[in-house]
This record gives C-alpha cells, sequence and structure tokens, in this order.
C-alpha cells in the first residue's frame, strides 16, 4: 500500500510540476502577444500618419510647383508640342503662321455670295 500511495504522490507532483509549467509559458505566449498587438498597432499608426503625409506631398499644386521650380519644366502649348512619326521625322503641332500683309486702310473684298442653288449642287 505504501508503494501505491508513493506512486500516486509521484504521479500528483508531476502533475503539478506539469501545470506550472504550462502556465508559465501561457504567461509568456500572453505576454509576446501582447507586446506584438502593441507593434501592430503602433505600425498601423505610423501607416496612417505616412498616408496622410503622401497625400499631402502629392498635391497637384504643390507636383507642379516643384515640376517649375526644381525641374525647370513648363506648361506645354502647341507652339512647343513636336509630334515624332514611326519613321523617326518630326511633325510640328502647329503650322508656321505666314506673315500678314500690311493694310492699307481699305476695307477687304469680300468674295462672291453663291446663290443656294449653286451651292446645293456644288456639295452633291
Amino acid at each position: 500500500m505504501a508503494r501505491v500511495n508513493l506512486l500516486l504522490l509521484m504521479a500528483v507532483i508531476a502533475t503539478a510540476l506539469y501545470l506550472v509549467h504550462t502556465q508559465y509559458l501561457s504567461r509568456q505566449l500572453y505576454t509576446e502577444l501582447d507586446r506584438v498587438q502593441q507593434d501592430a498597432r503602433r505600425l498601423e499608426t505610423e501607416r496612417d500618419r505616412l498616408q496622410v503625409e503622401k497625400r499631402a506631398q502629392a498635391t497637384p499644386l504643390r507636383v507642379e510647383k516643384l515640376a517649375k521650380e526644381q525641374l525647370q519644366m513648363r506648361t506645354t502649348s502647341p507652339a512647343i508640342t513636336q509630334y515624332v512619326r514611326p519613321d523617326g521625322s518630326v511633325i510640328p503641332a502647329v503650322a508656321p503662321v505666314a506673315p500678314t500683309p500690311p493694310t492699307t486702310g481699305k476695307p477687304a473684298a469680300k468674295p462672291a455670295a453663291r446663290p443656294a442653288a449653286t451651292a446645293a449642287r456644288a456639295a452633291r
């Protein structure tokens, strides 16, 4: 009987030690989980802050200002636009303007108006 009691006592002590060990591991894991959740909240807050900063940095007015000041860029106009053909030749966007003749003070002659019937036949 003493052997059985001693064996049962050893089993109770081993079970108690195992229980203490598992509780210790559980507490360690809980503290690690809490620390990781705090890091996740900190990173989420930093991400939100950086998103706001990114939106503030990418406003069209700021981008245009930086392009003009730092990159020496200018807005496009038909006068400076050029189109390139597949063969590499350049086509100006705006045809060169022919110089206008000097005016003499007389009104320009109007072209003769066509009768409506003549204009309809010419359109066919």
